[in-house]
């Protein structure tokens, strides 16, 4: 395992790129944590965003302790592999279905009905976006 002062690395994005799912945990959340899995999106500049509505219980949390953590793994049938990322979460009204459409792109095939009603239903809601920070960045290979 190494550790590195908050910086995502060139091969993390590469890896962090990919459609996998991230689990998030909020510091003011239940003990012990109860991560849920997210989509995500990591930045040229570092960050990781994600998207959620303004009323949902992770934004209530964030309120009264704004720092989180994501852990991202590889699936099974690869070599083992995951990247965690902690620190600030900053809350911001625009971009967030800009970054809902990204995403359903990557994780679904938008050419199925179904998805495409799917990501209509996420666009006709109120969202926002979550931009964690990273204070810490750890990862794991073999």
């Amino acid at each position: 395992m190494s550790t590195d002062n908050g910086s995502l690395t060139a091969d993390d994005l590469e890896f962090l790129r990919r459609p996998l799912h991230g689990f998030l945990s909020v510091a003011s959340g239940p003990v012990p944590a109860q991560p849920r899995p997210v989509w995500f999106e990591a930045t040229d500049d570092g960050v990781i965003q994600l998207f959620t509505g303004p009323d949902s219980v992770k934004i209530r949390r964030l309120r009264s302790d704004p720092r989180a953590s994501i852990v991202v793994a590889a699936p099974v049938g690869e070599r083992e592999r995951w990247v965690s990322v902690s620190g600030r979460v900053t809350v911001a009204a625009d971009g967030a279905h800009g970054l809902a459409a990204r995403l359903a792109d990557r994780y679904w095939d938008l050419g199925d009905p179904d998805r495409a009603r799917d990501l209509a239903e996420i666009l006709a809601e109120d969202q926002v976006c979550l931009v964690i920070h990273p204070d810490s960045v750890r990862r794991f290979s073999y």
